[in-house]
This record gives structure tokens, sequence and C-alpha cells, in this order.
């Protein structure tokens, strides 16, 4: 279950890379980040990539700016993995409430307008 936390580490991106440079952060502490979702866009001499989730958690720390070069091997980001679970429950019921809320918000303009009759009688 939740409270394991795992770290993201730059890759070795072949024989000469010794370093690359934070591109972007695709993702922002507190989100949640599903198994190989992108967390972040390194770019390199010689590429660039992005460095997923290897598990389902929630970004607890990110480390390093975008632009900041960063070792093989240093730390970018740590998880807490299976708290994504949590999150998105709580936003689906979030993201439910307002919807009920807009129907009634909805109704009303239409009764405004005299119109819309029909949707008292669904009510009941």
């Amino acid at each position: 279950m939740s409270g394991e936390i795992i770290e993201i580490r730059v890759p070795e991106g072949g024989e000469s890379v010794t370093e690359a440079d934070i591109g972007e952060w695709l993702k922002k502490v507190g989100d949640a980040v599903a198994t190989d979702e992108p967390i972040v866009s390194l770019e390199t001499d010689k590429a660039a990539m992005d460095v997923s989730a290897p598990k389902s958690g929630v970004i607890k720390e990110l480390h390093g700016e975008e632009g900041d070069t960063v070792e093989v091997g240093a730390l970018l980001a740590t998880i807490e993995v299976g708290a994504s679970a949590a999150a998105p429950n709580g936003a689906a019921k979030s993201e439910s409430v307002p919807k009920k809320e807009a129907a009634p918000s909805a109704a009303a303009a239409p009764a405004g307008n005299g119109a819309p009759l029909p949707p008292a009688p669904l009510s009941p």
C-alpha cells in the first residue's frame, strides 16, 4: 500500500554521457503519477529523454530547477508509492459536486427565460 518512498534518479544516457540538463518538469509536488508516466524531460549533448515513474504514486519532492545541470545518478524526485489511488478518487468526487451544483444553476437560468418547464417534472 502507500508509505513506500522511491527515488527517481538521472538515468545513464550512454557511455560518454555524465550529466544532463533539466528541460521541463512535467509534474509538480502533490501530483499523482501512473507507472511509466513521464515526470521530467532531460536534455543531454546527444539526446533528449523523459524520465518516467517506475511505480504509481504521488510526487513528494522534486530536486532541481528547469535549466539546472544534474549528474548521472543524481536524485530528481521522490514518489510515495500507492498514494495515487486516493488522489484521483478525491478529484472525481470533487468534480461530481460542481456538476450537481451546475445543474440547478442551469435550470435556474432557463426558468428566467420561461421556456424550460420540463426539467421541473424530471426532478420529482
